[in-house]
């Protein structure tokens, strides 16, 4: 019996499973295992980052095709837009395509910063929307007017009355055009999950009901209400229910309709802000969203048009600006498990006395003699004798030799047992023995640097190895990362987190697991915790007989990551040098040996070099 490892609830039919590897759900159907195997065949070491801009433009396209269903559907009147936040995913390898495949439906950027900005000016094709989010100093906004100079569809976002007024105060020095201003309104409703503070009445960001009334005052005073074209309200990243977003729209649509009686006439657009859910769950038990793609656009088109339709006002284009459902998908984290710690617990790593305590001898009789129908009843009896054992040598009856081999022979009891029942799904005991006793997997990779959010929010991500996947798995898999930090780890949960790992020999064949879902936010999150830096990325571009490896970046030497640090690489050097060539404990020759592998160490990465 294989294990699907829940592909057919996150990964939206991007991948599906073939000859028992994880494939590219295209009509060559290549293997992610085959891509990885070819990219390490030049001594790439390291995990491996696979990109693939055919999902970008696959989450593009639904996002627009789902919105124009739904305005085809009610008839609505409006235009829909959306706009990508660079603040999700800024690696070029990424923001290069995503441009490119957004081209045809004028899809545009998100920034809130002035590097972002920048970034933007320089990507965006002009015809499309830039919005600029988050606060803003004179030198931001000054920017902003130059982004409408050269002809950008820019709006400026305000989120304090601050803003508006340095805004006030560079049109009157700036040229025409000037840039579109909209107004970021603190709803009282709020979101959901963890990042539900992003919206309700004490968020950080947002103007007041009085502060809005203030606003659009102080905008036609200096006559530049004209430019105001929008409101922008944001809930929260990973909206999970659809009732606090329908509840955010109904009060958001009837402050869209005030404000335009107020002679804000060309107000025309709501700009939903980001919040489009992914599924990351992998198991059915732990589904996050409870709505489609399509729910979403068919309730914010019908709540938007029935308020307008009450109100007697036209209905207002929609903005969102979801960068996670945009990103997540197109990228896959693959890397090779170095060990199973486990495996050490062998045979051959028995010290059998010639007189052992009696309950060795008993743990080797029942692991000589364990079968199908007494199999649950000798691992109770195992575990028990580990636990006398544990406490015979606390009180010093017996030596450390009778330990191990106590901890030897209940690991090869526990496995034998899970050979012999593996196709078995209904023993509560082999499940709680293996909630207890899990195989740990050390996977050449850093958490810190490639899934921040999982230490530090806890987020989970999709993890399947990329072959053997028409075999069952069989161990209770705990992953631990190559940091030096007992954070660094992913732990066997079989409530939350029941992830199977198969047996495999590392010594005889890699053993790849690939990460999925983590083009959102991991990549731009990551710290360069013990100096392990972004992996090695591949673009992947499928073709009609499998794939092509379009661009391949390797990932940053230690000398590179050291000079991100501001350390003086030369002055390193050369302190190295120094110390080797003043040492008189090794020979000439072997100085320069050294100095060769110094050089060497110093320009390839930090992972660990692999066997394979």
């Amino acid at each position: 019996m294989r294990d699907d490892y829940g592909l057919n609830i996150w990964a939206n039919g991007d991948f599906i499973i073939e000859k028992g590897k994880i494939c590219l759900n295209t009509p060559s159907k290549p293997a992610l295992q085959e891509m990885v195997e070819k990219i390490r065949e030049d001594g790439i070491r390291g995990p491996i980052l696979l990109r693939f801009p055919h999902l970008i433009a696959k989450q593009i396209s639904e996002l627009y095709t789902n919105f124009k269903a739904a305005m085809s559907e009610f008839d609505y009147g409006g235009n829909f837009c959306a706009v990508y936040p660079l603040k999700v995913n800024q690696y070029p390898g990424f923001v290069g395509n995503l441009v490119e495949v957004g081209k045809k439906y004028g899809y545009g950027l998100e920034a809130g910063s002035k590097a972002e900005l920048l970034l933007a000016m320089a990507y965006n094709e002009l015809g499309s929307p830039i919005t600029v989010n988050g606060f803003k100093d004179k030198e931001l906004i000054n920017l902003g007017f130059i982004a409408a100079e050269m002809g950008h569809n820019i709006t400026i976002t305000i989120e304090g009355l601050g803003e508006l007024e340095t805004i006030i105060e560079t049109a009157k020095n700036r040229f025409k055009p000037k840039p579109n201003i909209g107004l970021r309104i603190r709803l009282h409703s709020g979101g959901s999950g963890i990042w539900a503070k992003s919206g309700g009445i004490n968020s950080k960001f947002g103007l007041t009901s009085t502060e809005l009334i203030e606003a659009v005052k102080l905008l036609s005073k200096n006559g530049l209400i004209e430019h105001f074209n929008m409101i922008h309200f944001h809930i929260g990243s990973q909206i999970k229910e659809i009732g606090p977003l329908k509840k955010a729209l109904q009060e958001a649509g009837n402050i869209y309709a005030e404000l335009r009686k107020m002679g804000a006439k060309n107000l025309r657009a709501i700009n939903l802000g980001g919040g489009l859910a992914i599924e990351y769950s992998q198991f059915k038990h732990k589904e996050t969203k409870n709505y489609t793609l399509k729910e979403y656009a068919n309730d914010v088109v019908f709540l938007l048009q029935n308020i307008a339709a009450q109100k007697n006002e036209p209905v207002p284009d929609i903005f969102v600006e979801s960068g996670r459902f945009v990103a997540a998908s197109h990228a896959v984290l693959t890397a090779p498990v170095l060990e199973l710690f486990s495996q050490e617990y062998s045979e051959k790593k028995l010290q059998l006395k010639k007189k052992n305590p009696p309950l060795i001898s008993e743990l080797h009789d029942l692991y000589t003699n364990i079968n199908k129908s007494n199999a649950i009843e000798y691992l109770h009896d195992a575990t028990s004798h580990l636990d006398s054992m544990l406490t015979l040598f606390d009180l010093g009856y017996v030596d450390l030799k009778d330990r191990s081999n106590a901890e030897i022979l209940v690991h090869l009891i526990v496995r034998k047992t899970i050979s012999i029942l593996n196709d078995k799904d209904d023993y509560a005991d082999l499940r709680r023995i293996q909630n207890e006793i899990q195989e740990r997997y050390l996977v050449n990779f850093s958490i810190f640097q490639s899934m921040p959010d999982f230490w530090g929010l806890k987020q989970h991500f999709p993890i399947a190895p990329l072959k053997h996947l028409d075999e069952r798995p069989t161990l209770s898999a705990s992953i631990w990362d190559i940091t030096c930090d007992s954070d660094g780890e992913i732990g066997f949960d079989s409530k939350d987190n029941p992830l199977f790992l198969h047996d495999v020999d590392i010594s005889k064949e890699p053993y790849f697991l690939g990460f999925f879902l983590v083009g959102a936010y991991q990549e731009v999150l990551g710290m360069s915790h013990n100096l392990f830096t972004h992996p090695t990325e591949a673009i992947i571009v499928p073709t009609e007989n499998g794939y092509e490896i379009k661009e391949l970046i390797e990932a940053q030497s230690i000398m590179d990551i050291l000079c991100d640090l501001d350390y003086d690489i030369d002055a390193i050097r050369s302190e190295l040098n120094r110390r080797i060539e003043a040492s008189n404990s090794v020979s000439e020759k072997a100085k320069k040996q050294i100095l060769g592998e110094l050089y060497l160490f110093l320009n390839a990465n930090g992972y660990l070099r692999t066997v394979q």
